[in-house]
């Protein structure tokens, strides 16, 4: 299971703002058990559960929830724009068009009850900024998916990696029409791919314009490797390699220069760069691989029961400041046994080296707070 959110902010600033939630645990309250990742066993399993049987749909009115200055809308809602009781969705990632701010879709796992662990990969789209959505269904109807992550490429075009539960093989979806229908790209699970999967696209407008990037968990993989790329747009795949010194847990980002960052782990953190996965005619290898110190530990359990308490994330500066490389992740603090902080580090040359980490949430220090599923991204202005 992973928790994937990300946001782009288009407005000129000077600060960072990094999206987390934060929960206090209470004297007595029971708390699932704590472990450090790596773990050696599968967040993700469909546990041979059939879809949920068809039930009457009732609904009542969407939530829209204001706090402070933000509205939030809620998304996955039927075709009259209300709530659908009984249902539930998890694990969003959202993707902006970057031609039309007001073009939006959201990814997540769609559970048609919540008396069913069976889930599918639903999706929302909206043309409005995010006021009103439409809720088209799910990619595969009666087929177990998770694992949703969503990216649009620089015309406006969206694409959904999604992982298939039962072998944990994926694939990509492309929407060239907003996000109001998805076109599978290749025959599922042509993607290998495996638990934890993430990617990202490479919009530079150099020698590796439009690839795809996709790492995993190798220990869960579909068949074998951790990484692999795709030359055009998702309809093939090379097959996965298994770099040395691997990691996982993470995300993907490009650099202006067409260098592709991987960062993730969770005990170490890593940061990975190769600067040859562009070029077509050689096999991706990775010339850096730097430990980043965060702090802290990824985990399981905790405030978020089975499942983690956030990844890792790595993004990228591609304005004045291009070698900046930035990684955040939810840790437990090194010596704590309770709580998390949101941990940021960055690179001023390229990913070589990194800056002792910050503590992002700069409230007291309560090892009973729990500040889960931090996650950062850079605007295009070179805003974090």
């Amino acid at each position: 299971m992973k928790k994937k959110l990300s946001a782009i902010n288009y407005q000129p600033s000077a600060f960072v703002m990094v999206l987390l939630l934060t929960l206090s645990t209470v004297s007595g309250q029971t708390l699932a058990p704590i472990r450090k990742l790596p773990l050696k066993e599968p967040l993700e399993t469909s546990k041979n559960m059939p879809p949920a049987p068809p039930r009457k749909i009732e609904t009542s009115p969407r939530i829209i929830s204001q706090f402070g200055v933000f509205t939030s809308y809620q998304t996955n809602v039927d075709a009259s724009g209300n709530n659908i009781l009984g249902d539930a969705a998890n694990e969003p990632a959202i993707a902006v068009d970057p031609t039309d701010g007001n073009k939006m879709m959201i990814g997540w796992r769609q559970f048609d009850s919540i008396n069913s662990d069976f889930r599918q990969g639903g999706w929302g789209y909206t043309t409005d900024a995010g006021v009103t959505w439409t809720f088209p269904g799910v990619l595969n109807p009666g087929v177990f998916r998770s694992d949703p992550v969503t990216k649009s490429d620089e015309a406006g075009n969206f694409l959904y990696l999604s992982l298939r539960g039962d072998d944990f093989c994926d694939d990509i979806w492309r929407s060239t029409d907003g996000g109001q229908t998805f076109v599978e790209q290749s025959p599922d699970g042509a993607g290998h791919g495996g638990d934890k999967q993430w990617f990202t696209i490479d919009t530079t407008g150099g020698t590796g314009h439009g690839f795809l990037y996709q790492f995993w968990t190798e220990f869960f993989a579909c068949d074998f490797g951790a990484f692999n790329r795709s030359l055009d747009s998702g309809v093939t795949w090379q097959s996965p390699i298994s770099p040395s010194n691997f990691t996982d847990t993470g995300t993907l980002e490009v650099d202006i220069n067409g260098n592709l960052f991987v960062g993730g782990g969770g005990s170490p953190f890593r940061c990975l760069r190769s600067s040859n996965a562009q070029n077509p005619q050689v096999t991706p290898s990775f010339d850096q691989n730097v430990t980043v110190d965060l702090g802290g530990d990824l985990i399981q359990g905790g405030i978020n029961g089975i499942g983690l308490c956030g990844q890792t994330f790595v993004a990228v500066d591609r304005t004045g400041t291009n070698n900046n490389v930035y990684m955040l992740a939810s840790v437990i603090p090194f010596g704590a046994g309770n709580g998390t902080d949101v941990m940021f580090a960055r690179s001023t040359d390229g990913g070589q080296t990194f800056s002792p980490p910050h503590r992002i949430n700069d409230d007291p220090i309560n090892h009973n707070k729990w500040h889960f599923f931090g996650t950062l991204s850079v605007a295009p202005n070179g805003r974090i």
